[in-house]
């Protein structure tokens, strides 16, 4: 097929055109340094369309101005959330935190390397579906716990914690919580106010936004220590010269996204859900039937590599991911799908589609039948077992 039918959008999104259109006089035009009311013109300019953005930001998630931080992506927000918490309070009060074993890599390689430093560091359990064991977690805080990391949605099987219920636990015992929005911001309604989350972490290259360019929502009073030297910039909280363009194509992605979208995407998923678990058989969906982000849809074929179902769609046009360790520079499994309970065939075989803007129902149904096909040939030579 000529059209290339991208289905990767939790990976990271096609830049929208008005995005670009808004980004393009901060290149060009307004290209200073963000300056003071006591510097010159285009410096003034370009710190008033920077601060312009941060409240499209703020505002969407219901905080304060000074409460939203840009940084270089989610990765940066969550490395920043984490470690600035750990220097912060390991002297005041202790190296214990909590993550969940399916965490995202910027959260649970950041713990890994404060364990690496003499932290503590607790990795709860999920379900079947991915759900965080709550029991678990609550039975985990100690009083030298100084922080909770749960994401608010899974990369990989799109599952969707309680964060309010987590919030309302972390706030209950006196302990700081991050949560990792990355795929769930402008996707799920976040309002600060009314979830207790101290940290948050977002970021633009989900939603039709440039890459490298992210925010971390900090709560007023949270110990949090700079973890990146440098200069004062923003709030003195983290180090660097500002990416203005940046900072006004995410704040415009922001403003693009309608629930009309969200609930196109959900349709998109829902559809594809019912009609490959409906028509192929050997079939396991991954993650929460309901609880889930409205563009993802996590499917393990069972008796064949989700590799080789990747390479095969490619060469027909289609752009999917896969949980295969063939597809990891680690050369392990998703530690996702091992999380839930899966084993090595049901992570060698998974395939996540995540929807966005620019696809249609087309798309959909031409990816299932395309592979139906493709599942079906790669069966019959399939050496892992049962053929069908």
């Amino acid at each position: 097929m000529e059209k290339n039918v991208y289905l990767d959008n939790a990976a990271a999104t096609r830049l929208d055109e008005r995005v670009l259109e808004a980004m393009k006089k901060y290149f060009f035009e307004v290209y200073a340094v963000a300056t003071s009311e006591f510097g010159y013109s285009l410096g003034i300019e370009a710190r008033e369309a920077l601060e312009e953005a941060r409240g499209v930001i703020a505002n969407k998630l219901g905080a304060e101005h000074d409460e939203i931080v840009f940084t270089s992506g989610s990765t940066e927000s969550s490395n920043m959330a984490i470690k600035g918490v750990a220097l912060a309070l390991k002297e005041k009060k202790g190296k214990h935190i909590i993550v969940s074993k399916i965490e995202d890599f910027p959260v649970l390689n950041s713990a890994k390397s404060l364990e690496k430093q003499g932290f503590e560091i607790t990795y709860l359990d999920v379900d079947q579906h991915g759900l965080v064991n709550f029991e678990q977690l609550e039975n985990s805080i100690r009083n030298d716990t100084i922080l909770v990391s749960i994401q608010h949605a899974n990369q990989e099987i799109g599952t969707l914690q309680d964060i309010n219920r987590i919030g309302n636990l972390c706030k209950q015992k006196g302990v700081l919580f991050h949560t990792d929005a990355t795929h769930t911001f402008t996707r799920i309604p976040i309002d600060v106010k009314k979830i207790h989350a101290n940290l948050i972490t977002v970021s633009a290259h989900t939603i039709h936004g440039p890459k490298e360019t992210g925010a971390l929502f900090i709560r007023k009073n949270t110990p949090l220590t700079k973890w990146m030297d440098g200069g004062f910039q923003e709030f003195n909280k983290r180090a660097g010269l500002e990416n203005i363009p940046g900072a006004v194509g995410f704040a415009k992605a922001v403003e693009l996204v309608t629930q009309e979208e969200n609930n196109k995407l959900q349709q998109f998923r829902d559809y594809l859900i019912k009609r490959v678990l409906t028509e192929i058989p050997n079939t396991t969906l991954n993650g929460h039937l309901e609880k889930r982000i409205p563009h993802n849809a996590n499917i393990t074929f069972h008796y064949v590599e989700g590799e080789s179902i990747t390479l095969h769609l490619d060469m027909r046009g289609f752009s999917v991911s896969t949980g295969s360790a063939c597809f990891s520079k680690s050369l392990e499994a998703s530690h996702v799908i091992m999380g839930i309970g899966g084993d090595h065939e049901r992570a060698h075989g998974s395939v996540r589609f995540t929807f966005g803007r620019y696809n249609t129902m087309e798309d959909v149904n031409s990816v299932v039948d395309n592979i139906s096909e493709v599942v079906e040939e790669l069966r019959k030579i399939s050496p892992l077992g049962k053929n069908s």
